[in-house]
């Protein structure tokens, strides 16, 4: 069902690689709600993903880049508004990479290259986007941005490693940068805080069906899925939503509130007895 909650509006939705991903989802979500917009990724992920299925099933236009690189998201800014016709309402940053978490590598023996890579691509680059859009004056007033963050920067997780790390930062720079933005332009900036969700790239990390069991157990709404993400952010960027910014906000079925719940502590004692 549509509500046209984005009628007449324009955007840029980072980081869609196939049918599994959040930002494909709001893409086909925006699209639905009668928003007009680009779609970007790497040119290694337009390669080995599905984007350019996308962008023919809902009729965008695709525009490579790097968001490490502010001469890449210029680009991919400046030809948005070209092809759009004038400034966005929206932006989805949905963009994060650990090689540390690709290959195993412990919290307290970390490669410093990837360390660096890790920041620098899954926070950094929210920072390098606002910093960019706002220099080129390409979003509207009381637009919204948002960047797809995980409980893991509150919260000590197992394995989430140096990937926690950037999205404390991530959402720091929603704050501060929030602050900023809202005073001067009412734009809003906001973090979404999704629960596990399985993507192409966190298919393949070691223990993720333990940690989506474990979540689900422990949400009394059990886990948010892709898709009810998507609809959560289209309300973000909806006009019913003109004064939230600065917040980090959970979508997790309740996991973020919960100290145990029945259904996890039922299972831990099943593993009791089975040790007995």
């Amino acid at each position: 069902m549509s509500y046209n909650l984005l009628k007449g509006k324009k955007g840029i939705i980072f980081g869609a690689l196939d049918e599994k991903s959040v930002a494909w989802k709001v893409a086909e979500k925006a699209h639905d709600e009668g928003a007009v917009f680009t779609l970007t990724n790497t040119p290694l992920a337009l390669r080995f993903g599905k984007l350019n299925e996308l962008a023919e099933k809902i009729k965008a236009e695709i525009i490579p880049a790097d968001a490490t690189r502010v001469e890449d998201l210029e680009q991919v800014i400046r030809q948005s508004m070209e092809i759009l016709g004038g400034k966005v309402d929206f932006i989805l940053h949905s963009i994060a990479m650990s090689m540390n978490v690709r290959k195993s590598r412990e919290y307290d023996d970390l490669d410093y290259t990837y360390y660096h890579q890790t920041i620098d691509i899954s926070a950094m680059s929210f920072h390098k986007m606002l910093q960019v859009a706002k220099k080129l004056d390409a979003i509207n007033e009381w637009g919204s941005v948002l960047a797809l963050s995980y409980i893991a920067a509150q919260r000590t997780l197992y394995r989430y490693n140096d990937m926690a790390d950037a999205k404390a930062m991530l959402e720091s720079i929603a704050r501060s940068f929030g602050y900023i933005y809202g005073r001067e332009k009412h734009i809003r900036i906001n973090t979404v805080s999704q629960s596990p969700t399985i993507t192409t790239a966190g298919s393949g990390v070691k223990g993720i069906d333990a940690l989506l069991d474990f979540t689900d157990r422990m949400s009394p709404l059990g886990n948010a899925t892709a898709e009810e993400c998507a609809n959560f952010c289209i309300v973000l960027f909806s006009d019913l939503s003109k004064k939230i910014t600065m917040q980090n906000i959970f979508h997790d079925g309740g996991f973020s509130s919960m100290g145990m719940s029945l259904r996890a502590m039922t299972q831990y004692n099943k593993c009791l007895d089975e040790d007995e």
